[in-house]
């Protein structure tokens, strides 16, 4: 499926990315689906909750996800998906990411080379969970 994203977004991620280096950032993907792409109208930075390994995985707390919807129904959109970083580390899926996504939600991620936002992929998860196929990612100037 295709995706649209800001470019107003893209730098927020962008930001967010550079702000949590070394770690993980993450956060949510609001907006709507329309004639078969998703439509990313705003993004929720959240808070990396995971304090074990920060650096190389992230955690949304179920109380953070939870509060995303009731944002996303109080805006009239839908949560889309979830956006991440991998500092020094490639914007494809890991292993980890596959275990513990969703089938059909878009994953934005990241890559951060030593604190500088570089490429960002789009993926989504098989509905069988078995791996991750690649979402084209277009980046909009405006609203329309």
């Amino acid at each position: 499926m295709a995706v649209e994203l800001r470019r107003q977004d893209l730098k927020r991620i962008e930001q967010h990315g550079a702000e949590a280096y070394p770690n993980e950032c993450c956060g949510i993907l609001l907006g709507k689906e329309q004639d078969g792409r998703k439509v990313i109208s705003d993004t929720l930075p959240l808070k990396n909750s995971r304090d074990d390994s920060p650096r190389n995985r992230f955690l949304i707390l179920p109380e953070d996800l939870l509060n995303s919807e009731r944002e996303a129904k109080k805006r009239g959109v839908d949560i889309l998906g979830f956006y991440h970083s991998h500092p020094d580390h490639p914007a494809r899926p890991s292993e980890y990411d596959r275990v513990h996504a969703w089938p059909w939600y878009t994953y934005l991620i990241l890559a951060v080379d030593k604190g500088v936002p570089r490429d960002m992929t789009g993926w989504s998860l098989t509905e069988d969970r078995l791996k991750f196929l690649p979402e084209q990612l277009t980046i909009k100037d405006s609203e329309g």
